[in-house]
């Protein structure tokens, strides 16, 4: 198991936000967290990564408890972050957001500039275009390669399909297929339920900060009721 969370609760201020939450990631999965808006889900993962610390419960990963660490700490154990509004630097270019976010990770195949050109062809195209001046997808594709630059053993992605065209989160599925196929492991927070289901494995279906549903993602497509109930559809 890579990563485990157990019954962690979060808070922001007074609020709390996640109630007694637990999951599960293995070494190779895409995991997906689905619920509406306001459910949960990003403060998950911003648990997971420090950036809203847990006042209670347990974060493993790779079996070390992580739960209080600062955020620099949890990035250096090998897990990247992928934010919704991918915080790329607008005022380098494609090349050298990349660059900046190089890490060596003591791994026999280490992301480089030229293999996230591979994953992300559109880039290569764009080496020496300013980040800002992308299109929303491809600042998305480019939030993606620059955190697998710091070859990162787990990939958290923040709903990755928000506010995107239909024919660019085709591409973007396609993508995060392909980095299944390099093993890499992913866990992402939807709420775009056809795109989850075709990347994902396993999911885990929240509301009001609670666990409601959780299992295969073939299971979940035989329960249409769980996608009415839960997720408005």
């Amino acid at each position: 198991m890579l990563l485990e969370v157990k019954e962690i609760d979060t808070f922001y201020g007074l609020s709390h936000i996640i109630f007694g939450l637990s999951l599960e990631v293995d070494e190779g999965e895409t995991v997906c967290i689905l619920g509406r808006n306001g459910v949960g889900k990003t403060t998950t993962l911003r648990s997971i990564m420090g950036l809203t610390p847990p006042r209670s419960g347990s974060i493993r990963f790779c079996g070390e408890e992580i739960r209080g660490k600062q955020s620099f700490e949890i990035a250096r154990r090998g897990i990247g972050f992928v934010y919704e509004n991918r915080m790329i630097f607008p005022d380098l270019t494609v090349r050298e957001n990349l660059e900046i976010a190089t890490k060596s990770r003591e791994k026999t195949e280490e992301w480089t500039v030229e293999k996230a050109y591979r994953l992300f062809p559109v880039l290569k195209e764009r080496d020496k275009q300013m980040g800002g001046s992308l299109s929303g997808g491809e600042q998305q594709m480019l939030a993606i390669a620059r955190t697998l630059m710091g070859n990162p053993r787990l990939l958290l992605l923040d709903e990755p399909s928000e506010g995107l065209a239909p024919l660019i989160v085709l591409a973007i599925e396609e993508q995060i297929n392909l980095l299944k196929r390099q093993d890499v492991t992913v866990l992402l927070s939807e709420q775009n339920l056809s795109f989850a289901l075709k990347i994902s494995d396993r999911a885990y279906v929240l509301e009001k900060g609670q666990l409601c549903w959780d299992g295969l993602v073939s299971e979940l497509k035989e329960k249409p009721q769980i996608a009415k109930n839960y997720l408005g559809l």
